[in-house]
């Protein structure tokens, strides 16, 4: 999957969870996050609002998100 960045230069890694339909609720997503279960760029994330940028890749539940 990809998202495009299209308003600003980043976008949190709570918020791209969500807007990407994969948790349910910010709730759920600060939740995924703090139990190591994100990994961005390969690498476990435990920052609940990470900025993400162009190049960067979130994965979660088998889920791979390309920002673009």
């Amino acid at each position: 999957m990809e998202f495009k960045l299209e308003n600003g230069e980043y976008i949190e890694l709570n918020k791209l969870l969500k807007t990407m339909s994969l948790i349910e609720s910010g709730g759920m997503a600060k939740q995924i996050i703090l139990d190591e279960l994100v990994l961005v760029n390969n690498e476990v994330e435990t920052r609940i609002r990470k900025k993400l940028r162009i190049g960067d890749v979130v994965e979660f539940d088998g889920n791979k998100v390309k920002i673009i």
